[in-house]
């Protein structure tokens, strides 16, 4: 697959399962743009940009309904979302989506006042994805060589769950996403 044809798969997989919601009040689609544009604006590397449109890629990958949540379900999203992109994508777009659940993990217990801020979809997430990470979690996760970008893109996610919030349509992000696809033969 050529770069552009890769980016039309991805933006085509938006297009067939973004519309559904996760417990927020945005749908999938408008979470990764408001994600990926709030990074922009603020001036952020392209590849923490196209990481953020694409870090919950693997909430699309599923099939176990919008309200996993409320049913006690942890699908491990940034599992499948990693998995999914790491055919297509490089490190440096694949692990901070992997890591995006674990850096909200480490802030709830790193920053004082984080979790308050968090919406009532993320607190019941958190619960299901293990909670505040203790001393020995947050060293492990502090070594990972893409945590820093894991913290940054989550807190865009945080952000990104504004309705009625004008983006860019998708299309406006492909020149983010271009120079990290790795074509393989």
């Amino acid at each position: 697959m050529t770069p552009d044809e890769v980016i039309d798969t991805v933006f085509r997989t938006y297009v067939e399962r973004g519309h559904r919601h996760y417990g927020e009040n945005v749908t999938e689609t408008q979470h990764a743009l408001q994600c990926a544009t709030f990074a922009r604006d603020n001036d952020e590397d392209p590849a923490l940009v196209a990481a953020c449109l694409l870090h919950d890629f693997g909430h699309l990958a599923h099939d176990l309904g919008e309200d996993i949540a409320d049913r006690g379900v942890d699908a491990c999203h940034e599992d499948l979302g990693a998995a999914a992109l790491s055919k297509w994508f490089v490190p440096e777009i694949v692990e901070p989506v992997r890591l995006h659940v674990a850096a909200k993990r480490y802030l709830c217990a790193q920053q004082a006042g984080y979790f308050d801020g968090l919406s009532e979809a993320s607190r019941k997430s958190l619960e299901l994805q293990g909670g505040p990470m203790n001393a020995d979690e947050m060293s492990v996760f502090e070594s990972l060589p893409h945590y820093a970008a894991a913290v940054r893109l989550r807190l865009y996610d945080d952000m990104g769950k504004v309705s009625e919030m004008t983006t860019p349509e998708i299309e406006a992000f492909r020149p983010f996403l271009k120079p990290y696809v790795q074509v393989r033969a």
